[in-house]
């Protein structure tokens, strides 16, 4: 049976990738989609492609975001974005050594097997190493959209590059 051209699902980093960052945010007014965002998903959405969202939130482990403030951020993203299949966030401080936080592929995974699909057959759009670290662990494609913290050993290493997040949708479409 042939393969489909396009992959099982599209999972996204949040912060830098979808939205501009804003460190710790807490406040769903300071969500603003980065350019193109909510028409480059609405491509995705029109080819069938389930879409879903693999973030770190180590705020949440620092105090500085509480859960129904990442949850009304995450809604305020939806709202502006459209809905996303699957959320998978990792609450987690980087000293915990939790297998979900990023680079680690259990983000890729949870999300994968949330949407029922192969993480092997999904691509992972983000915009620093470790959203490629995690893809690459989980077998998914990576494409890396960098952003001014996206440092240049990262862009160096990253499979695949595109100038802006409509430019990586371009990739996945085509």
């Amino acid at each position: 049976m042939p393969r489909s051209p396009h992959p099982a699902a599209v999972l996204f980093d949040r912060d830098g990738t979808l939205v501009e960052d804003v460190p710790y945010n807490a406040d769903p007014e300071k969500v603003r989609p980065v350019p193109g965002a909510r028409e480059a998903l609405d491509r995705l959405r029109a080819a069938g492609l389930p879409l879903g969202v693999v973030t770190n939130q180590s705020g949440v482990a620092r105090g500085l975001i509480g859960m129904d403030a990442l949850r009304a951020v995450n809604a305020r993203v939806e709202e502006l974005l459209g809905p996303f299949e699957v959320w998978a966030v990792c609450p987690h401080g980087e000293a915990e050594g939790c297998a979900c936080r990023k680079p680690l592929p259990g983000l890729v995974l949870q999300a994968a097997r949330a949407l029922g699909v192969d993480a092997r057959d999904c691509v992972v759009i983000g915009d620093i190493g470790r959203d490629m670290e995690a893809a690459r662990a989980a077998g998914a494609r990576g494409i890396l959209v960098p952003t001014p913290v996206t440092l240049p050993d990262e862009v160096a290493a990253a499979p695949e590059v595109a100038p802006d997040l409509p430019a990586a949708v371009d990739m996945v479409l085509r």
